[in-house]
């Protein structure tokens, strides 16, 4: 049993003292692993969508619509939030692209909840930190060039795909 597994029951240690015996140890290095790893997957794959993932988060950071006059379309995206753990990620999807130089884009949505289960959600970014696991399902697409390109009109990136 772990501790996720503990926590997602809704009970802690002190209120289910019989499961303390069987959690699994901490285990050095694991926890460097789980913020390498979905890295490791998702920068691989160049052209795909991200189905599906679950997990938990020691923090995580995001951004939301909001109202920005100066631009043509009126908004945005504002400054990036931060929630700090044990956040649960409730679910995620989105895109595996790139953008016109190459470097590979996430565009990613998530669900999440904070312990006393206040609802969060929006648009990930970078500075997200793995707490225990995520679990993702990833499906990588052949023979379309996924790219977001700028939209003059939107000022922001769009999903642009093209067939090869």
């Amino acid at each position: 049993c772990t501790y996720q597994a503990i926590s997602g029951a809704g009970k802690t240690f002190e209120s289910w003292p019989e499961m303390l015996d069987n959690v699994i140890p901490f285990i050095g290095g694991e926890e460097e692993k789980s913020e390498r790893e979905p890295l490791k997957v998702w920068g691989k794959v160049e052209n795909g969508v991200i189905v599906s993932a679950i997990g938990s988060l020691a923090h995580v950071r995001f951004c939301d619509p909001i109202e920005i006059a100066e631009k043509r379309a009126r908004y945005g995206y504002g400054d990036p939030l931060q929630l700090d753990g044990p956040i649960e990620l409730l679910s995620a999807s989105g895109i595996i692209c790139h953008d016109d130089s190459g470097a590979t884009n996430l565009h990613v949505h998530v669900d999440l909840a904070d312990q006393d289960g206040r609802a969060y959600g929006g648009h990930l970014v970078e500075g997200t930190k793995v707490l225990l696991t995520l679990d993702a399902v990833i499906g990588e697409i052949e023979g379309v060039d996924m790219r977001r390109k700028m939209d003059p009109e939107l000022e922001v990136p769009l999903l642009s795909p093209q067939q090869l």
